[in-house]
Order: C-alpha cells, then sequence, then structure tokens
C-alpha cells in the first residue's frame, strides 16, 4: 500500500473514504510483489494495480464491496483456464490479496494516516497489518517509524502482541524489507496462528554519478526514472551546473573522493564513476571500493580499465576489493548513445540488485524475477 503512498495521503487529506488491496504474498510467477497495491475510494476512481491487469477488474468489486459492508477479507487468485469466464492470473501464479476499508469511522484509518504520511513525505515507516488468523484481528495495523520504535496503533489482543509486532516491523524496516511473518495471537507461539504483513518505506537509494560529462546527463534521467536520488559531483564548476543537469536532486562542485568521504551511504547506494580520469579515479575508487555500498562502476575502455586497475594496486587496494568493481561500466548493449549508455549502465545495477544474469530471456531457463526485496512468511523463534 505504501508504493502508493501519495496519491492516498491526497486522499485521506481530502477526507475520501477508500478500499485498499494489498498482495500478501504471490507464488509462481506472479506480476506485482508483496505491498503493491489498488485502492478504490468511494465514487469509484482507482489508482495502483495489484496484478498488472490480470485481475484488477474483480479486485476494484471487492474493493466496493469492502466499502459497503465494512469488511476486511483475504482473497486468493490463481491460474485458471476450465471456464472461460473465470478470473485468473495468465501469467500461472498465485497471489493473496488482502481488502480492507479505510472509512473515516474505520479505527484503522488513523494508523493507515500515519503510515501515509510518512511515506509521502519520504520518511521512513514500516506498516503491519494481521492479515489471516481470528476475524476480528484481520485487518488491524500497527505503524512503526524510527522515532516512535514501540508503535502507533495496534491490534486490540494479548498486549504482548503489540509489542512483538512492533519490534519485528522495526526489523524490516531496518532491512528496508516487505514480507510476511506468522505469530501467535499473544505474541509468541501461544493463542491462534496469524500471519502479518509488513510493508516497508524507506527514503530513496541514492545515485552519485561522478563526472558531469554528456552521459551522465542521460544517466542522471534514468536514475530518476528508477527511482534513484541522483547527486552528481565533479571538482570543474564550470561543468556541474544545474543548466546541465537539471533533473539531479543535488549538484556538487567538489573533488569527488573528498565529497565521498563526507556524504552519507549506505548498502542500497550506487556509485557511477564516468570521469575515467586517473587524478580523479584513482583516490575515489580506492575509498569507495572499501565502503558498503551496492555498486560501484567505473567507465573507461578497457585499456584504461588495465591501467587504473594497476594503479589501484599501487596504492593498496586489495584483489578482493578489485572484484568488486564493474568495470568497464554497464551490460553489453552495443551502447553507442550517451542515452544507450545510460541503460546499459542502469540494466547492471537492476541485474546486481535483484540477482538477474544480465543475458536475454528467450531460450533461457532461469527465474524471470529474482526479488530479493522481500521475504517469505517466517515464525516468530525460527530462524529466518
Amino acid at each position: 500500500m505504501l508504493d502508493i503512498a501519495e496519491e492516498l495521503h491526497r486522499w485521506v487529506e481530502q477526507g475520501r473514504d477508500f478500499a485498499v488491496a494489498t498482495v500478501v504474498a504471490v507464488g509462481g510467477s506472479a506480476p506485482r510483489q508483496p505491498g503493491a497495491a489498488l485502492a478504490v475510494d468511494s465514487d469509484g476512481t482507482a489508482i495502483g494495480s495489484v496484478s498488472g491487469g490480470c485481475v484488477e477488474g474483480a479486485v476494484y468489486e471487492l474493493c466496493q464491496q469492502a466499502l459497503e459492508d465494512g469488511e476486511s477479507v483475504l482473497e486468493r487468485f490463481g491460474y485458471s483456464d476450465e471456464d472461460a469466464f473465470a478470473v485468473g492470473l495468465t501469467c500461472g501464479g498465485v497471489i493473496d490479496i488482502l481488502v480492507t476499508p479505510v472509512r473515516s469511522c474505520d479505527p484503522v484509518r488513523t494508523v493507515f494516516t500515519a503510515a501515509l504520511e510518512a511515506a509521502a513525505q519520504g520518511q521512513a515507516a514500516a506498516l503491519a497489518r494481521i492479515v489471516s488468523g481470528p476475524g476480528e484481528l484481520v485487518g488491524r495495523a500497527l505503524v512503526v517509524c524510527p522515532e516512535d520504535p514501540s508503535g502507533h496503533g495496534g491490534f486490540g489482543a494479548h498486549p504482548e502482541l503489540d509489542r512483538t509486532i512492533a519490534a519485528e516491523a522495526g526489523a524490516f524496516l531496518d532491512a528496508g524489507r516487505t514480507g510476511t511473518l506468522e505469530i501467535g495471537e499473544q505474541g509468541s507461539r501461544c493463542g491462534a496462528p496469524l500471519t502479518v504483513l509488513v510493508e516497508s518505506s524507506v527514503p530513496p537509494p541514492r545515485m552519485i554519478v561522478f563526472g558531469a560529462i554528456d552521459f551522465a546527463s542521460a544517466l542522471v534521467r534514468i536514475g530518476k526514472f528508477l527511482g534513484y536520488r541522483v547527486t552528481v559531483c565533479d571538482a570543474r564548476p564550470v561543468f556541474a551546473t544545474e543548466a546541465r543537469f537539471p533533473e539531479a536532486d543535488e549538484i556538487v562542485v567538489e573533488w569527488p573522493h573528498q565529497y565521498l568521504e563526507r556524504t552519507e551511504v549506505d548498502a542500497r547506494t550506487v556509485l557511477c564513476v564516468l570521469t575515467h580520469d586517473a587524478k580523479f579515479d584513482v583516490p575515489l575508487l580506492r575509498l569507495a571500493l572499501r565502503l558498503p555500498v551496492a555498486y560501484v562502476g567505473a567507465m573507461g575502455s578497457r585499456r584504461t580499465h588495465l591501467d587504473r586497475n594497476e594503479r589501484l594496486r599501487e596504492v593498496g587496494v586489495t584483489e578482493l576489493e578489485l572484484a568488486r568493481l564493474r568495470s568497464p561500466i554497464g551490460l553489453d548493449l552495443g551502447a553507442r548513445t550517451p542515452e544507450e549508455t545510460a541503460l546499459s549502465i542502469a540494466a547492471e545495477i537492476v541485474a546486481a540488485r535483484r540477482g538477474g544474469s544480465g543475458v536475454s530471456l528467450t531460450g533461457a531457463h532461469t527465474p524471470i524475477h529474482h526479488d530479493g526485496t522481500s521475504v517469505p512468511a517466517r515464525r516468530i523463534g525460527s530462524v529466518a
């Protein structure tokens, strides 16, 4: 649901009643992952998607029904070709969808409002909802933020349940993950079993592009398209300008390695070094390859790559550290133009993030989706 937080938050501010359908679990080649949502307001306006089109009509009707009767419902959709009129996933997967009414009279509205407001403002928040278990608990929710780790809202059952789920949701939030967990009604293995969906919304990951060249301009655009917060850094003020990079979130005029020393990065950050000039690249990559970031790529010919590697070895970079470097940067697409090159770099970043091979899907026998951002259901007390 938090994937459409900005639009839903506007609905809340406008006082609209709505129902939201959220993907809870998937199996097989399902088109959307847990957390994907479709919402329908009382006027019939719809936003979002849960299946890329396969079952949207049926889910739309479930949302309308939930608005009328005020009850949450968990529905499973799978593949079916026995009946020409049956609603199913043509891809052959299975998805479980929780539909929850969010009306002005529903207690869950205040919890949803807190989660949507945080997510819409780009702040970290985790929304935990009971998706299966005793009927009176299904759909109840709790939101956890870094400044409020004990959670806002609750489930109105055993007090230990709120504490345990708040702690688990905080762990999901720390990892930026969305997924499900199983827990007893009393917060442990005791009581009726519950399945809880935890959706995490975290600030967008960073892409830092070093080198204010024409290829960087194209990479900034595709980085924004992929949802990154993009910074361009170059020591040359004549090139690092807003006029050249109007879509960048931030432009920094500073020596690249000095900026990287002082800026904040994390395990989702990607670093793209496009300067292909040793006086910039060597001190920058020496630092970058020792940071816990998701991706480090450097532009240059194969000759430049070999020369740069030798220079890095001379300043103490180890072979293990060098193995992290994606160079020459990007996948082999035969790219020529800045836009094609940016696409090649972005494709490599996505493949690294999702565990893809980068080979053509035609004739391959590998999974289409390699999604590491969601986690399967697990039981409290078990090893994840």
